[in-house]
């Protein structure tokens, strides 16, 4: 913490406001804290952050109880002899015990089988030093907040977009029309999502929430969408199959700005199978011989060029044969093949949302 300033009350009571980062949640807004006698009082929003401009959320402001709460945990607990699992009953023991609890259990699994012991630390550890001590004890079982959290999700959303959501960055809404949020709880880049949603909705924007229950970013729906959880998956697939069916989707920038058209092996003797053919590997109608580069079938010239020729007009549709006879096709038709099946219907039947809302 920053000291900000310093007051001394009449009634001699020392009285601080300090500037840091909350640290409820990844979004990391700025904050004042306010310590009496050096003691926190009161949390609230930093006006002067670039990220939440003084707004903070309930998480925020109750971040006292992580220092005073009277549940909090001070000192290692044990179950006590004869209590059962479920009868929440223990009882302090000493730092000693518990370290010398831990070196006999664990001691006993290394010499044993080290796979049985799995370690998972919460958000904010050191991910780096719980691989290493899990590599130094031998078991390839461990995991870290993220694993089940954020990461899944940040890597999806770089792969199919360019770049991902709460922490790692936001949704562009200053550009969007349409919003539509999957499964999202209000517990990463809360504020600044609320602020960008509420200009969002004051230009005109539409937003559409997909979640089971509705709270948190849903209340301020334009439209709340139910779905039964984990239900999710079966939605998007048909909601991409059903974009594919209308035609909905934008060639150009699938074709400028993503991997849609390039070329992949679909020879199932092959062990280039479901990979991208790269220049090089057959005779094209380019003169550049670059092996990073990937192939688009032109309807110009009805054969194998670079991605991106100047002038080459790419199928995305349809399958194709290379020179040294190599079938293969478009990205884009595989994706089209993959959701045939998933249509609104079959979707209906798993998520619970009708037909007509998954069209529409």
């Amino acid at each position: 913490m920053h000291s900000e300033n310093n007051v001394a009350t009449d009634s001699n009571d020392h009285i601080e406001v300090k500037n840091t980062t909350c640290y409820m949640c990844a979004c990391r807004c700025g904050i004042r804290v306010t310590l009496k006698n050096g003691e926190v009082r009161y949390i609230q929003g930093n006006p002067d952050h670039p990220l939440n401009k003084g707004v903070i959320c309930a998480k925020s402001s109750s971040g006292i109880m992580k220092q005073y709460s009277p549940a909090r945990l001070t000192k290692p607990m044990r179950r006590r002899k004869g209590a059962e699992r479920g009868d929440n009953d223990f009882e302090e023991i000493s730092w000693d015990e518990a370290y010398d609890m831990m070196e006999q259990r664990l001691s006993e699994i290394r010499a044993t089988d080290p796979k049985k012991f799995a370690l998972f630390t919460g958000r904010d550890q050191m991910q780096a030093l719980t691989g290493l001590f899990a590599k130094q004890f031998g078991t390839p079982n461990y995991a870290a907040h993220g694993d089940f959290c954020s990461v899944n999700m940040a890597a999806g959303m770089i792969y199919t977009i360019g770049g991902s959501f709460w922490e790692f960055g936001g949704p562009d809404l200053e550009c969007s029309k349409l919003f539509i949020m999957f499964g999202t709880a209000e517990d990463h880049h809360s504020n600044p999502l609320k602020m960008q949603l509420s200009e969002f909705k004051r230009n005109g924007g539409r937003f559409i929430s997909i979640n089971p229950i509705r709270s948190g970013y849903s209340a301020i729906a334009d439209e709340w969408v139910p779905i039964k959880p984990g239900t999710d998956g079966a939605l998007i697939l048909a909601i991409i199959n059903e974009i594919i069916q209308q035609g909905l989707y934008d060639r150009d920038f699938l074709i400028q700005y993503t991997n849609s058209a390039e070329l992949v092996n679909i020879d199932t003797d092959s062990n280039e199978e479901g990979l991208f053919i790269r220049q090089g590997e057959a005779e094209i109608n380019d003169s550049c011989v670059d092996a990073q580069n990937k192939l688009w079938w032109d309807r110009h010239v009805n054969g194998a060029v670079k991605t991106h020729t100047e002038d080459a007009d790419p199928y995305l549709l349809g399958e194709f044969q290379l020179e040294d006879g190599t079938p293969v096709k478009p990205a884009f038709q595989l994706l089209v093949d993959r959701v045939k099946d998933y249509t609104p219907e079959w979707a209906a039947s798993i998520t619970g949302i009708s037909v007509e809302t998954i069209i529409l």
